[in-house]
């Protein structure tokens, strides 16, 4: 975007929405870039026009208000949980840029209603904004920027196509439920690169959605994520768990994954396919967390569940996985419990030190399930969230067959392991088991 000179906003006592609304509707018409001036900018929902190129250099805050009734007008078209609004919105635009050195202050800590010390997490209002949501847009670039204390998902773009992201920072509370840090939903063509985001649910996530008509929103395709550094309290670069639609070509090179609680996670559930993704050199730390939060410690984990009978969850196809190394306190896992399977896997210079956690849980991770389609009464804010069985176990962690190898699969087929090593502890502590490597086949799925 050609730009022929600056407009500057200043800072304004008090609440600054209409004021900033109106100027970033002059500029982008105009084809200028708007630059808020360093200090802080107190504002409450704002919709993003065609042709906006909003600049936040060092010093310029941009700060949220923590009323969700201040969003309630910005509502978007693809629900998360109960969240239905958007701090920042954009539907259907084109040519839309935010850039520089400053920040973007969510209001998360306001959403915080409790606490679950035996999880681990926090307690989240059912009702939480999320921070940016693009529907349907064209041309987008963020670049720079700093977001923080996001309350709900952080950014999330919705069947948009030709996405830079580039050298964001995020960053959220690591016990707030739900702060994923980029969503890419049904979109295409898509660049990640040089970002940094930490946070307690996923980093970055690839999903097919459905729409406020419960229909799919569309496919994913030609996604990269390249030189990134991922904390996750979940999943640092996953694909699922929404799968309405397919997934296909995706790249995740050369990122580091520290403190996550799972590293790399293919997740098939409502029948759309999973193929053809490359991880390539890719440094993971894969640490065990509570129960409350997802996973177990794990590298790598795949697996295809039909959580409904009436859309049986799609095929994962065509997966590499090389030049890969770090550590894990779980394992790594690729179950196909579903019908549709999961076939051509690949592990090729794949060298991982597996060490003991505090928790040794010595359990895999199966969710989400079918169970966790409804709401559980102890899941406080998270809709998803921990169900738990008639002991109070939480459903879905599961013992492996043995004790804990250092790579379990199960009815896999076409699994092709190359110059792959496990570094293991010796003695090896009680409940694991003596073989490195597990592979079951013909066993019946339990949670389709």
């Amino acid at each position: 975007m050609a730009q022929h000179h600056e407009n500057i906003f200043s800072v304004m006592e008090g609440d600054c929405t209409s004021s900033l609304q109106a100027a970033l509707d002059r500029t982008a018409l105009a084809g200028e870039r708007l630059v808020l001036a360093p200090g802080e900018h107190r504002c409450g929902a704002l919709v993003l026009p065609s042709g906006v190129d909003l600049h936040l250099p060092r010093g310029a805050v941009l700060r949220f208000r923590d009323d969700y009734e201040a969003y309630r007008q910005n509502r978007v078209r693809v629900l998360a949980e109960k969240s239905d609004t958007a701090m920042m919105s954009a539907f259907g635009a084109t040519n839309l840029r935010i850039s520089g050195e400053g920040t973007i202050l969510a209001p998360g800590g306001a959403y915080i209603t409790g606490r679950l010390d035996d999880m681990g997490t926090h307690i989240p209002a059912a009702e939480r904004p999320r921070v940016l949501v693009l529907h349907d847009c064209t041309n987008v670039m963020l670049e720079g920027v700093t977001i923080r204390q996001s309350p709900m998902w952080t950014i999330h773009l919705v069947a948009c196509s030709n996405v830079d992201i580039a050298g964001l920072t995020i960053d959220n509370d690591r016990e707030m439920p739900n702060t994923d840090g980029i969503v890419i939903d049904s979109c295409a063509n898509v660049a990640i690169r040089h970002c940094d985001i930490a946070t307690a649910d996923d980093g970055v996530v690839l999903k097919t959605s459905l729409d406020a008509e419960g229909q799919p929103v569309g496919p994913c395709r030609s996604i990269s994520v390249e030189t990134c550094r991922v904390e996750s309290r979940s999943c640092a670069l996953k694909i699922g768990t929404e799968t309405f639609s397919d997934v296909d070509t995706v790249i995740f090179r050369d990122c580091d994954v520290v403190r996550s609680n799972r590293a790399l996670g293919i997740f098939s559930r409502d029948g759309g396919s999973i193929r053809n993704v490359e991880c390539t050199d890719i440094r993971v730390e894969a640490r065990e967390t509570p129960d409350g939060f997802w996973g177990s410690g794990e590298a790598i984990t795949l697996n295809v569940v039909d959580r409904r009978a009436s859309r049986p969850a799609g095929p994962i196809e065509a997966i590499t996985f090389q030049n890969m190394s770090g550590v894990m306190e779980g394992a790594i896992n690729l179950v196909a419990d579903g019908k549709a399977g999961i076939r051509n896997v690949v592990l090729r210079n794949v060298a991982i030190r597996q060490a003991v956690g505090r928790f040794n849980g010595g359990k895999y991770d199966m969710r989400p399930t079918r169970f966790d389609l409804a709401p559980s009464p102890d899941a406080a804010g998270r809709a998803n969230a921990f169900v738990k069985d008639e002991d109070g176990a939480v459903i879905g962690l599961v013992s492996y067959p043995g004790g804990q190898p250092a790579l379990y699969s199960e009815n896999v087929q076409e699994l092709f392991l190359e110059a792959v090593r496990f570094e293991r502890p010796s003695p090896l502590p009680e409940g694991w088991n003596e073989k490195e490597v597990v592979l079951r086949q013909g066993k019946s799925g339990s949670w389709s």
